[in-house]
């Protein structure tokens, strides 16, 4: 089995297509309703969904780079504002947050060996 994709809901669909673009990502799929995006590296899709309703997204849609303070850097300069630059977390990951234009969370993050294997991890039988 493997995750196929995260929808996210949309408030305006130019203005989210605009902002993920900005991020980095590589436009698939663009209609009024509906857009889906590929990831920069690996084969891993996510997509956009237009919601009229006055909804309220608890998801956090987390996005993993190597190179995180230099990527976080240039999205800066990109006009990309962040609620927290890259941080050293308790966890062993390095995250900056941030949130799209319809308020969905985001962050973006580093963890290296320790996203599969932090030093708690379950040990299975």
């Amino acid at each position: 089995m493997n995750l196929n994709q995260v929808t996210l809901p949309v408030k305006e669909m130019k203005q989210a297509v605009e902002f993920y673009q900005t991020l980095g990502f590589t436009l698939i799929v663009d209609t009024p309703h509906y857009a889906r995006f590929l990831c920069p590296e690996g084969d891993a899709t996510f997509s956009l969904s237009l919601d009229n309703s006055d909804f309220s997204n608890g998801t956090v849609v987390y996005f993993e780079h190597a190179e995180l303070d230099n990527w976080c850097k240039a999205l800066k300069g990109k006009g990309i504002v962040f609620d927290q630059e890259p941080t050293d977390q308790r966890y062993l990951w390095r995250e900056a947050i941030l949130h799209d234009p319809s308020g969905n969370k985001i962050k973006l993050y580093w963890a290296g060996e320790n996203r599969i294997n932090p030093p708690w991890k379950v040990k299975n039988k």
